[in-house]
């Protein structure tokens, strides 16, 4: 059973969305109004900024939970959604490695790789939400958990013995398809996704790479989704913390592209998280009568992903030795 049932609190993920779409509305149409290179500078106030504005929502959220329902909930819930944020967050961070491949690879120009990755959060946005909802639905039926989590262990083993794979977005199934039916550009002259040439509209590569990143996100929410279940049952939770991380996606690539490739580690560290959620919905919440401590999640999952970043600046790669 849920305490926020969407049939009784529709109005506050109504009031969710539009803060959402308004601060989507300014960054594009004030702040990004002018195709142009985001610096680094730029792009870490951006992070701070949607860092800061998760943390305000959660101390409001963690004063509306206390008060409806006691202290201890509030804190629990504050806590569900802290954890869940950090989770969503650092498994949102394997997209950057993407993004970096994905733009290289369609030789997306700088000035518009925030456009391209501004409406790739807006069709994530639309995903999540479906992914949630369908998740919602199906944890309502116990045994679902254990295939979840059967899911997540399975796939952190893979992350872990996998070795770094090269996108190839023509033999993408989506991509495929589409070209059957609409012929491609092959040159970048403008930020527009689709071009006229000879009468005839064209999709640009910029389109083809967000249709690419559209079919990536898809993909990773698959495994993002049942984890942030893991956390937390609340679906409320679940959206809220979810959007937010996508919402900083965005700015944090244009802070981390450029050295992405030193935390070579972070792979490892997220493969733990996700075998680590796995084993929560299948054995751990089960041993402590269906909730393993909030607190230990929040531990396990902060001090993996910090130890795999430390350790990635502490023994960097071969390669980057010889370089210097």
């Amino acid at each position: 059973m849920t305490l926020f049932p969407f049939a009784e609190y529709w109005w506050f993920y109504g009031g969710f969305l539009i803060f959402v779409f308004a601060m989507l509305a300014l960054d594009l149409g004030v702040f990004n109004k002018k195709a142009h290179v985001v610096s680094f500078k730029e792009a870490t106030t951006w992070s701070i900024v949607w860092v800061v504005l998760a943390l305000i929502f959660n101390a409001g959220f963690y004063y509306y939970a206390s008060s409806k329902f006691g202290a201890d909930i509030g804190t629990e819930f504050a806590l569900e959604f802290l954890t869940g944020y950090i989770l969503e967050y650092s498994l949102s961070i394997d997209n950057i490695f993407v993004f970096v491949l994905v733009f290289s690879y369609f030789g997306i120009p700088a000035e518009y790789k925030h456009r391209v990755l501004f409406y790739g959060i807006l069709g994530a946005l639309f995903f999540r939400a479906i992914f949630i909802a369908l998740g919602s639905a199906l944890l309502s039926f116990h045994w679902v958990i254990y295939i979840f989590g059967a899911f997540l262990i399975l796939t952190g083993i893979k992350m872990f013995f996998s070795s770094s794979e090269e996108i190839e977005p023509e033999k993408n199934l989506l991509i495929r398809i589409f070209k059957r039916f609409m012929p491609v550009s092959h040159s970048i002259n403008s930020k527009n996704f689709f071009v006229k040439e000879n009468g005839i509209t064209h999709a640009t590569p910029l389109f083809i790479a967000l249709l690419f990143l559209e079919a990536t996100d898809i993909i990773f929410a698959v495994d993002s989704v049942p984890a942030i279940f893991s956390i937390t049952e609340e679906p409320l939770i679940v959206f809220t913390s979810n959007i937010f991380a996508i919402m900083g996606l965005r700015s944090m690539y244009f802070m981390l592209a450029g050295v992405i490739d030193k935390f070579y580690l972070l792979k490892y560290g997220l493969a733990v998280v996700l075998i680590f959620v796995g084993l929560k919905m299948v054995w751990l919440n089960p041993m402590y009568d269906g909730h393993f401590p909030i607190t230990w999640s929040l531990g396990v999952i902060l001090g993996t992903i910090t130890l795999s970043i430390v350790a990635s600046l502490i023994f960097p790669k071969r390669e980057t030795i010889d370089k210097d």
